[in-house]
């Protein structure tokens, strides 16, 4: 057994004062997900010929991190709640089981809850003014995207308990590169859905390897992921079909012209998904020997955004 309470971990005394303490318990390391989801919706519509409304885009990138980041606090509460994160000792922080932040005394659990349904809240006024500015089509993307952000973990739906995590990851991101499309578009459009999909899915996998460290504390709170579910040996191959299947729907968009030629480079990140899924294929019950597969999936991920978003630019 593996208890990883070490010197990384979030300590009270490590913080000078609330406002780091509260910055750093939204975890904004794993918010450039989000940015990035963000960018490839802005060159989306650039591509389109579209120009580039720098205030609408700000905000856009204002309301998407505070969401995310209001999403990782909500996650973590919940957590809590349910006994999964205490009871996780295979976790390989800082990836894997919460921030620690309730477990190690930084922040209350009661503390934790109310900021991340604050930060949920803050996110409303600036979706409505971007909704006046855009178009009630966005008010619907906002409303799906926050409530995907709730019921990932919170109950009574807690879709990252039913096995339907991975789902909900992959249409939270997808709304991220669809909503910051439309802010600009003041339309709906089928590129950033055909350019958003493979990397929603990526983001998915993030989230899917890491429920493998998760599972022993997964399966002691009853939170059924689908690790959970099938066990690790059979689940390890899910990793290896949402790649297969992100970078395959790359490709069939540039051949069929859904999307131009160039972000075609975008499927030169699957030398990193598919080193990770061998790992994974090797190591699934094996928590500390995923460090270095989870760290080749965040840079797949983000890597293959930044680089889709710059082909999608360039090519406008």
């Amino acid at each position: 057994m593996i208890d990883a309470a070490g010197p990384r971990e979030p300590r009270p005394e490590r913080y000078a004062s609330s406002f780091a303490r509260h910055v750093a318990a939204t975890r904004p390391a794993f918010l450039s997900v989000t940015l990035v989801g963000c960018l490839i919706g802005l060159a989306a519509a650039h591509r389109d010929g579209v120009p580039l409304d720098v205030a609408a885009a700000l905000g856009t990138l204002l309301a998407a991190l505070v969401a995310h980041a209001g999403v990782n606090v909500i996650n973590d509460y919940h957590d809590a709640r349910s006994g999964a994160d205490a009871a996780n000792t295979r976790r390989l922080f800082p990836f894997t089981g919460g921030s620690r932040f309730i477990q190690n005394g930084v922040l209350s659990e009661r503390a934790i809850g109310r900021y991340g349904y604050a930060l949920l809240a803050a996110v409303i006024p600036v979706g409505l003014w971007l909704t006046w500015h855009s178009g009630p089509g966005l008010l619907a993307v906002g409303a799906a995207g926050l409530f995907v952000g709730w019921a990932y973990s919170a109950p009574p739906l807690a879709l990252m308990s039913r096995g339907l995590g991975e789902l909900a990851i992959t249409a939270g991101w997808l709304l991220v590169v669809v909503g910051s499309d439309y802010v600009q578009r003041k339309t709906f459009a089928p590129l950033p859905l055909a350019a958003g999909l493979p990397y929603a899915l990526l983001v998915a996998n993030l989230l899917f390897i890491n429920q493998f460290p998760d599972h022993d504390g997964d399966a002691a709170a009853a939170k059924r992921t689908i690790v959970v579910r099938l066990g690790p040996q059979v689940a390890k191959w899910g990793y290896l079909l949402i790649a297969i299947f992100a970078y395959g729907w790359l490709v069939a968009m540039v051949a069929t012209a859904r999307l131009p030629q160039k972000t075609a480079a975008a499927a030169m990140t699957l030398v990193l998904s598919f080193s990770a899924a061998r790992e994974l294929l090797h190591h699934a019950e094996q928590p500390l020997a995923l460090a270095p597969a989870i760290r080749r999936t965040i840079l797949a991920a983000n890597l293959h955004g930044l680089i889709l978003a710059a082909t999608l630019a360039w090519s406008g």
